[in-house]
This record gives C-alpha cells, sequence and structure tokens, in this order.
C-alpha cells in the first residue's frame, strides 16, 4: 500500500475557474430543473388523477417519471450551489450519498424500461390474456422490484467503497461517481472493481437481453398481423425505443470517459457527455410520452381545462 492520507473532502476540478459564465450557466441549470420538475410533476399528477390511465402502461410510466425527479435531483441541487460557489470541495459522505442516489437512478431507469419492454409485450402478444397476466398484485411487484433491487445492490456497492484508504482527493467531474472515487484509492481495490464488473453484467444482462427477447416476440406477431396492428405496435412501441436508446448512450458516454482519455476533448463537451444520462432522459421523456400518447395528452388538456389559470 502506497502513501495514504485520510481525506474528509473531495475537490470536483470539472468546474474549474469559469469567471463570469458560472451564472449563465447557472440560469440555464435552473431553468432546465423548472422544465423537468413541472413535466414530470405534471405527467405523475395527470396518471394518479385520471382514472382512465390506471392501466400498465401509464402506471409504469408514471414509476419511470418519479424515478427521473429522483435521479435529477440527486445532481442538480448539487451543480447550482457549485457553479456559484467559489470552493468545488464535496465531502466524503456527501460523495458516497450522491454516488447512491445517481447509481440507484441509473439502475432503476433500465429496470423500468425493461419492465416497460416485458408490459408490450404481454399486450401485443397476448391481448386476450392481457388482464390476467397483468393483475394488480404483479403490477406492484414489476414496480416495485427496480426499486428494491437498485437500492440494495448500490448499497453494496458503496459499502465496499466506504472501507477504502485515498493517495488523492481530487475528481475531473461535476458529480461523484464511484468507478472515478476508486481509482484515487491506495487500498487494494480489486474487490470493488470485481464487484463492479459483477454488478453492470448483471444488472445489464438481467435489463437488456429480456427487452431484446421482448422485441423479436413484437415482431413475430407484428409480422403475421395486419397493417393496422403493426400501426398501433409501432406507436406504442416507438416512444419506449426512443426512450431505452436515449438513455443508453447517456450510460455509455459516462462508461467511456472513465475508461479511455478524453482531455482532448473540450471541457464544456466533456462535462455535457457525463450529466447527459441525468439530464436528457427526465426532458425528453415526458415531452415524448405527453405529445405522441393520444390518452395522456387528452388527460393532460382535461386536467388542465379544470384549472385555466395553469
Amino acid at each position: 500500500m502506497e502513501n495514504s492520507t485520510h481525506y474528509e473532502i473531495f475537490r470536483l476540478a470539472a468546474y474549474g475557474d469559469i469567471g463570469q459564465l458560472k451564472y449563465f450557466y447557472f440560469v440555464v441549470v435552473t431553468v432546465l430543473y423548472v422544465v423537468i420538475i413541472l413535466a414530470n410533476a405534471l405527467l405523475i399528477g395527470v396518471i394518479c388523477i385520471e382514472r382512465s390511465l390506471h392501466e400498465p402502461m401509464y402506471l409504469f410510466l408514471c414509476a419511470l417519471f418519479v424515478n427521473q425527479l429522483y435521479g435529477s435531483t440527486g445532481l442538480f441541487p448539487a451543480l447550482m450551489f457549485y457553479l456559484l460557489s467559489d470552493t468545488h470541495d464535496i465531502s466524503l459522505l456527501y460523495c458516497y450519498f450522491q454516488i447512491y442516489v445517481l447509481y440507484t437512478y441509473a439502475i432503476t431507469e433500465f429496470c423500468n424500461l425493461a419492465v416497460m419492454s416485458y408490459d408490450r409485450c404481454m399486450s401485443i402478444c397476448y391481448p386476450l390474456q392481457y388482464n390476467n397476466i397483468m393483475t394488480p398484485k404483479r403490477i406492484c411487484g414489476l414496480i416495485l422490484l427496480p426499486w428494491v433491487y437498485s437500492f440494495f445492490i448500490n448499497a453494496i456497492v458503496i459499502s465496499l467503497s466506504l472501507r477504502l484508504q485515498f493517495c488523492a482527493n481530487v475528481l475531473d467531474r461535476v458529480y461523484c461517481d464511484n468507478y472515478s472515487v476508486v481509482k484515487l484509492a491506495c487500498s487494494n481495490t480489486t474487490l470493488n472493481n470485481i464487484s463492479g464488473l459483477v454488478v453492470t453484467v448483471f444488472s445489464f444482462s438481467c435489463t437488456i437481453f429480456p427487452t431484446i427477447y421482448s422485441y423479436v416476440r413484437i415482431l413475430q406477431i407484428c409480422l403475421k398481423s395486419s397493417k393496422e396492428t403493426r400501426q398501433k405496435a409501432f406507436n406504442t412501441c416507438m416512444p419506449h425505443i426512443a426512450s431505452l436508446l436515449n438513455f443508453s448512450f447517456g450510460c455509455l458516454f459516462v462508461i467511456l470517459q472513465g475508461r479511455y482519455d478524453t482531455a482532448h476533448l473540450p471541457a464544456i463537451l466533456r462535462t455535457i457527455l457525463l450529466v447527459y444520462f441525468l439530464i436528457c432522459p427526465p426532458l425528453f421523456n415526458p415531452l415524448m410520452y405527453g405529445a405522441r400518447m393520444v390518452k395522456i395528452r387528452q388527460a393532460c388538456k382535461k386536467v388542465l381545462g379544470r384549472y385555466p389559470k395553469t
């Protein structure tokens, strides 16, 4: 083991010295956060209020929007604070807390998207048995399982990181992530690396493979069905596929920056790619689902119509 120091803080070096631009960035970030809160909260409220939307597909969407609010809150308040702050130090405890929130958000998001693909598969492939398959008990289980799994698995990951001793305390990030923290450790990180790999592979396998299988089954049914059925399947599946690709690319940007040297890229571009998975999906999904799904759009008009001033 190399000489280590008991650090109580980490320094988020990615903020750098941006001068007066910090006020511009602060306004942009604040506007984005307010839009994300309003858009997601609106659709959560509409789905909860309107009984016509108390169907599995919309309840799973509601869970997706709740998770997006949760993940955004893990980033934006801290980001807004550090943009205006003269120092960019983050306590060790809050750093681990932020890692826990952001990682549970990421895994829950992937799991929710996998659950939504399963729901679409059951709806399209087994329309007559759908109501018997998607019982209230199963719906509750499919909504709760991603949260329980992500909270439990990330508690293990964080507990392994808590034991580490560090040789440095400078993170080239605007937020804490576990991989960057582990790289600063002087103590043996073999267990952290193995557990991180196992969690990543297992979580990815349990979400992406069921999603692929669901869409293969949907494609098989569509090829044998009428043009009207294919169009209906396309309209319900396209928003989900777009959400999945959007979030997957965001996570890929983070993974690639952690594994490869991206110092040649402009600092602002590196930062945008790092926060993409925390900004674009929570901003993109409610706008897309609200615009493309007729029942949600009509329900929004109905609910907002009750409050003309709003």
